[in-house]
């Protein structure tokens, strides 16, 4: 018989593993970065003052620049089929710099643009059946609640990217160097407001329609 056989069977030291679990979750909970849905920053209009009573504002149709989207992720602009949304971008910066019929106030902002928006204008824009100036053309979306996020957002995306190219041209620097703008730098904010001056980022979104619309 051998020697050591009746010798206990050795044994690991489990008594730390519980201390070692515990500090590895503290580890993991301290390291690891979480991901914040930031969803879409958008400014809303003011709550109505419930003592006033109710404009009734009345716009050409011409004003207004219609981009439906339904269920299926078809879209609807100014009464035809796209299929392409990166198309919308240059259709909406027709639409505000049309000055189809400017007011005296349109025609000094006219003026004020720079040559190259200008030059934009006359090659493109002065058509009788779109707006009339930048400060009354008004970009309209309605979706569909079965439209998808992704079709959404591109759709806004290529409206306000349209505005910031107008906005960028028209203080010499491009779309994302006036997105990058400081408003807290007098003279970067004294600029960005120079850019907006006259032509305001009028982007109306509707209430959704049911699904299936």
């Amino acid at each position: 018989m051998a020697k050591g056989k009746n010798r206990p069977a050795a044994e690991v030291n489990s008594g730390s593993m519980a201390d070692i679990a515990f500090l590895l979750l503290i580890f993991f909970l301290v390291t690891t970065t979480i991901a914040n849905d930031k969803g879409i920053a958008m400014l809303l209009p003011p709550k109505p003052d419930p003592n006033e009573p109710e404009t009734d504002i009345k716009m050409h149709d011409r004003n207004i620049f219609k981009i439906l989207a339904n269920s299926n992720d078809q879209l609807l602009v100014e009464d035809e089929p796209m299929r392409d949304v990166t198309k919308l971008r240059p259709m909406v910066k027709d639409f505000v710099l049309n000055f189809g019929k400017p007011s005296a106030d349109g025609r000094n902002l006219y003026n004020q643009l720079p040559a190259t928006l200008r030059k934009h204008v006359n090659s493109s824009g002065r058509s009788a059946s779109s707006s009339d100036e930048p400060g009354k053309a008004v970009v309209s979306f309605k979706a569909d609640r079965g439209t998808s996020y992704e079709l959404y957002i591109r759709v806004l995306d290529e409206v306000n990217a349209a505005y910031n190219e107008i906005y960028g041209e028209r203080v010499g620097i491009t779309a994302e160097e006036f997105l990058q703008l400081d408003k807290k730098d007098p003279e970067q904010k004294e600029m960005y407001d120079k850019a907006r001056s006259g032509i305001p980022r009028a982007i109306s979104i509707a209430e959704p329609n049911k699904i299936g619309g």
